[in-house]
């Protein structure tokens, strides 16, 4: 095969190395932190009601993390990851979707699902994996999904949903619809081989998929510089041949903006598209970490100052489409609620010890039947054991 077929750039005739920083990469950014917005900015799509909605799903997100974490530490939830601080990603990305597009989520992307209407009830059932949960009890707590709101379920195995969503997205097209594939992913995940994988098999084969990376830092505690040398995220996406983008993640507006412009292209040319969202994690990495160990408190209290929700409370405030008295009673309604879905969840009994084997395969093998009754032998034994489901089946 002829080197021609690449060679689109100038030709040198004495050695010339590029790398990472070769390529200038924009960041695009619309709102000021004081909800002003930058001259000659371009504004997405939104109206009054597409941003109240918005900023209703953020202060949501904002509560049940807080009151989640707060559960978590009384020991009346194993365990919790919040998205403090990056909750303008999933929320906005969602906003610049449509409702047949699929969602596949990492595990801090619960705003998406917020967004779509999944609602309080059905959180807390999954976080308390009761018998109302609609993954029956079978995920550890944050481990969403819904097939109704085109959510897939989140899987704790790092980028495994990236390959998936390229191969999703593939067949959407193929199928002539008129949806895309959105996945998200950290920049931690983007070190994982599936990265790779799913990118370059989304560019050869121009698959609707929008690669959406929250670039908030840390993977854990391991810093971004400790991760990788080159420009960020946004330059593997050029290296693969993909439209790119690079966006202030605690942008609202910027994030939807990329988000819509991202699908019509998607759709159109049914191509994808990698869009970097500069963020922080302001909260822990989950409720099992502690980040005091890994960076400071000065480097927490910049990014504190540049809240996404409070960015957009500003911006709402100078459209006249929000008051400081909605914006009080709102958050007391949220507060009031989640604590009650929790009492009420908390009390709900857990999932029939049967359902361990359902939707494995229509109906369930012999195999599976056998240690099934295998496992029912060893909780009668030792009920002590077992406090919830001895004696329950």
């Amino acid at each position: 095969m002829s080197t021609e077929l690449y060679n689109d750039g100038p030709v040198v005739h004495q050695p010339t190395f590029i790398d990472g920083h070769s390529v200038e990469i924009p960041e695009l950014r619309i709102l000021h932190q004081d909800g002003t917005t930058y001259p000659g900015a371009d504004l997405p799509d939104i109206d009054q009601t597409l941003a109240t909605k918005i900023y209703q799903t953020l202060a949501f997100h904002r509560v049940l993390d807080e009151r989640m974490v707060a559960s978590q530490r009384q020991g009346r939830l194993s365990f919790y990851m919040t998205a403090l601080g990056e909750e303008a990603a999933s929320v906005g990305g969602a906003a610049g979707l449509e409702p047949q597009d699929m969602i596949m989520m990492q595990y801090r992307e619960q705003g998406a699902l917020m967004y779509r209407g999944f609602s309080l009830e059905n959180f807390m059932n999954q976080l308390f994996s009761n018998a109302e949960d609609l993954g029956k009890g079978r995920q550890m707590p944050i481990h969403y999904g819904s097939k109704a709101l085109n959510c897939m379920t989140v899987s704790s195995t790092l980028a495994t949903q990236i390959p998936q969503a390229t191969g999703y997205a593939y067949g959407q097209k193929l199928q002539g619809l008129d949806a895309v594939t959105i996945c998200y992913f950290g920049e931690g995940a983007a070190s994982e081989g599936d990265f790779h994988a799913g990118l370059n098999m989304a560019a050869v084969q121009e698959a609707p998929v929008i690669f959406f990376c929250r670039n908030n830092g840390y993977a854990i505690s391991t810093p971004a510089e400790e991760q990788f040398r080159g420009n960020g995220i946004a330059s593997r996406g050029v290296g693969y041949g993909i439209k790119t983008i690079r966006i202030d993640g605690n942008d609202i507006l910027a994030v939807l903006k990329a988000t819509q412009i991202a699908r019509a292209y998607a759709v159109k040319e049914s191509k994808p598209v990698l869009i970097e969202a500069m963020s922080y994690r302001l909260g822990a990495h989950s409720t099992s970490d502690d980040p005091s160990g890994y960076r400071t408190k000065e480097e927490e209290a910049k990014w504190q100052s540049n809240d996404p929700i409070l960015r957009m409370k500003n911006w709402m405030l100078k459209q006249n489409w929000w008051d400081e008295a909605q914006d009080t009673a709102l958050y007391e309604q949220y507060r009031e609620q989640v604590l009650a879905a929790v009492k009420v969840a908390e009390k709900i009994d857990k999932p029939h010890i049967d359902t361990m084997i359902t939707d494995v395969y229509d109906v369930p093998s012999a195999q599976l039947q056998a240690q099934l009754d295998e496992v029912k032998v060893h909780i009668k034994k030792y009920p002590e054991a077992y406090p919830f489901t001895a004696g329950k089946f």
